[in-house]
């Protein structure tokens, strides 16, 4: 039964606020990391960007980074940093459109896009003896569903980490269009707009309503107009429904540990998969009550090592 009942999370009293673990650490912590980029060609003649941060080890950490996150994200750079200290490799997938150059296509990322995960693990499986892969929010969503869809094909993969994560599409959206997170809401959607404009003045011949993405107020609003249609899901409800992650857990066969807090305030409880954790040998649930979404902030303040990120660690240099 890998279902964790104890987590070892204590958050710091005055910083225990859901909203304040998750605010700070995406504003104000530094982490300074230093990268070598590789580009690779994906089969629909697009390309991604991967940045890699050597320790000349053949053990590497594939991550896999949140919506609108980079390689440069706090989050990142922080689980990188403590990944090298354990002296392995890290390696950062940028999400196509997210590292800086807008990508070929007219389509970019999205929860459940797992081929290029796919793409980078075989290619990580030429250079490195054993691979662990470590994903946030959208990112966790996409391990996850990997993880499930691949499960008789992906031995490489000796084991995973997702934090944070909307196991259910659906219900998160809706939770992020409440006022609560209206915060969090409009600073998604001033840069998926921002990429979506761009992307149009390259790719003219599209069909989507730049009005209707200019008055976005919410993920449906978005995904209905562009996120949906343009990857072939026709509109939200099929494209979260397809991908979300929840439905794939119970076929995964890579020992995986899925850290939710319980006051994410990006999640709802279709997000905590109680019963397949119950049931599963491979999926470890650990819910602390605090922790906010990607917060975990710990008493070595807000530049040093977080809680998650050594619970990271002890995981996969667990002998399970």
């Amino acid at each position: 039964m890998p279902l964790i009942a104890q987590s070892t999370y204590r958050p710091i009293y005055l910083l225990s606020n859901k909203h304040i673990n998750t605010i700070i650490p995406s504003l104000f912590r530094r982490v300074n990391i230093n990268y070598t980029r590789e580009r690779l060609t994906t089969l629909d003649n697009d390309f991604i960007d991967i940045d890699y941060s050597s320790r000349k080890s053949k053990t590497i950490t594939l991550i896999l980074h949140g919506l609108e996150g980079s390689s440069n994200s706090s989050n990142v750079k922080g689980i990188v940093n403590i990944i090298n200290q354990n002296n392995w490799d890290a390696v950062v997938l940028n999400f196509r459109g997210c590292s800086g150059t807008p990508n070929n296509l007219l389509s970019a990322y999205h929860s459940g896009k797992t081929d290029d995960v796919d793409l980078v693990v075989k290619h990580l499986q030429k250079s490195y003896q054993e691979i662990y892969i470590v994903g946030f929010s959208l990112g966790g969503n996409t391990l996850l569903k990997y993880l499930g869809e691949k499960y008789k094909s992906i031995n490489a993969v000796k084991k995973a980490v997702a934090i944070s994560v909307p196991c259910d599409l659906k219900s998160s959206a809706i939770q992020m269009a409440k006022p609560s997170n209206k915060v969090y809401m409009n600073r998604f959607l001033n840069t998926l707009r921002s990429k979506v404009f761009t992307k149009c003045k390259i790719h003219t011949n599209h069909s989507i309503d730049l009005e209707l993405i200019k008055s976005a107020k919410n993920f449906a609003d978005f995904d209905n107009e562009y996120t949906a249609p343009v990857h072939g899901f026709g509109n939200a409800d099929n494209y979260w429904k397809i991908n979300s992650c929840k439905q794939f857990l119970k076929y995964n066969t890579t020992p995986t540990l899925l850290i939710n807090a319980l006051d994410d305030p990006f999640l709802t409880e279709n997000c905590f998969p109680f019963e397949i954790a119950i049931t599963s040998t491979t999926l470890f649930l650990e819910t602390p009550k605090k922790g906010g979404h990607m917060g975990f902030l710990s008493k070595n303040g807000i530049n040093g090592v977080y809680w998650h990120e050594q619970r990271v660690i002890d995981f996969l240099n667990e002998a399970i």
